[in-house]
């Protein structure tokens, strides 16, 4: 693929049989290069300063620093997709707090949709979320707060000044929906979809998929 874009992935993880596994996938594709591997968060940070790769993929529970704390300083260098086990709410939403742009859980994806999520994510085309990091974003969202009356929470997205389309699109992208499944359900083409996604993110002041969700959910006051 000589003058065709070529993807920089760093890979963290405490397993080594899990990077050398991933690493092999990844490296099968036409334009993903593994440019760097650690094995926890300290060695992650180091490594990134110097590779500057376009996306980290990276564990959350490792030794030295685990992924969450690592996640903070790695958004700095590059764009970073939480990879892991966990699925825990309150996990996915510090990973997102602290710059992560995507959350993938082992076992819910194929090694051509992580592919892809690498490419998405690059281009700012998507957030990848797994079903289950989605639903937990949307269970740590609702953690603690009662439910709203319907006309307290009709009050509060009238605030954002979405139209009524955009709320339509916004609802799907809480359920979980990738765009292509959202462009189907409300026929429409998928870069229609992509364009209505960027109009929400620019009202909601989400830079995210993840945060977006949070925002339009809802969350307690932070103190």
């Amino acid at each position: 693929m000589d003058g065709a874009e070529r993807y920089r992935v760093m890979i963290v993880d405490d397993n080594a049989f899990i990077r050398a596994g991933l690493a092999s996938a990844l490296e099968a594709t036409d334009d993903i290069e593994v440019v760097g591997e650690a094995a926890d968060g300290h060695a992650a940070e180091e490594l990134a300063w110097r590779l500057v790769p376009d996306v980290v993929l990276l564990d959350v529970r490792m030794p030295r620093a685990d992924g969450i704390s690592a996640a903070a300083v790695l958004s700095r260098v590059s764009r970073v997709i939480m990879l892991t086990q966990v699925e825990e709410p309150d996990v996915v939403l510090a990973a997102v707090r602290n710059g992560a742009v995507g959350y993938l859980v082992h076992n819910t994806f194929t090694v051509d949709e992580l592919a892809a999520a690498v490419r998405d994510t690059v281009r700012h085309r998507a957030h990848p979320l797994s079903h289950a990091a989605s639903a937990a974003l949307i269970d740590a969202a609702r953690t603690g707060r009662p439910a709203a009356p319907a006309a307290d929470a009709a009050e509060r997205r009238a605030r954002f000044g979405l139209s009524a389309r955009e709320i339509q699109v916004m609802d799907l992208i809480v359920r979980g929906l990738a765009n292509q499944d959202i462009a189907a359900k409300l026929f429409l083409t998928e870069k229609t979809v992509k364009n209505y996604i960027n109009r929400i993110y620019a009202k909601l002041d989400a830079p995210n998929r993840a945060t977006a969700i949070v925002t339009w959910i809802g969350m307690p006051p932070q103190g």
